[in-house]
């Protein structure tokens, strides 16, 4: 299981935030570009639409960015290069390239083992379950910070981690934890 499920594991969304250290005007930027949304009566920032790669950028005047949609930290850096191509049409120039820092990957994936969460919800400390609400336990780690949604056919999705690294110790110490359970488990039927 261990060894199989990293490969199982795909990225699905990164929110990173970066700030371009100068500020801009969502005014000017809204008038000059037709792929934003800015209405500032209901939110201070501006929605700045990329095609590619697919994502949204959060711009607020004060010149600090939230990208969100993007499946990679390169796709990260390409989509804050486009931000600041479409920046310096509207005269905002900016010279010192922004510092990003990832704030939550949210990845996909499969154990590749049936799971039986009732007795999961049981077994581990920090899960919800509430299968007439939901089919999915929700199950919280402390180290890595993470939290997983886990499916009776073994599918997952992970949110909560800030790098690769971190993905692939929670995925090892979920791994681990549901390998103690059917451990304890095996232990008692005997």
């Amino acid at each position: 299981m261990a060894g199989k499920n990293k490969a199982d594991l795909k990225v699905q969304n990164i929110v990173a935030t970066s700030s371009l250290g100068k500020p801009v005007s969502l005014t000017k930027l809204a008038r000059s570009q037709s792929n934003t949304e800015y209405n500032p009566e209901q939110f201070p920032g501006l929605v700045l639409r990329i095609a590619k790669p697919k994502s949204a950028v959060l711009v607020f005047s004060s010149g600090n960015l939230v990208c969100t949609g993007t499946k990679s930290v390169a796709q990260v850096k390409e989509v804050i290069e486009q931000v600041i191509k479409q920046l310096a049409k509207i005269g905002v120039k900016i010279t010192d390239k922004p510092k990003i820092t990832v704030q939550n990957i949210v990845a996909s994936g499969n154990i590749n083992v049936d799971l039986n969460l009732n007795i999961l919800a049981l077994e581990l400390e920090n899960t919800e379950y509430e299968p007439e609400q939901f089919p999915g336990l929700v199950y919280k780690l402390d180290d890595p910070t993470t939290t997983f949604l886990l499916f009776s056919n073994g599918k997952l999705v992970c949110t909560g981690t800030k790098s690769r690294q971190q993905l692939d110790d929670a995925i090892a110490q979920l791994d681990k934890n549901i390998k103690e359970v059917l451990k304890r488990l095996d232990g008692k039927k005997k």
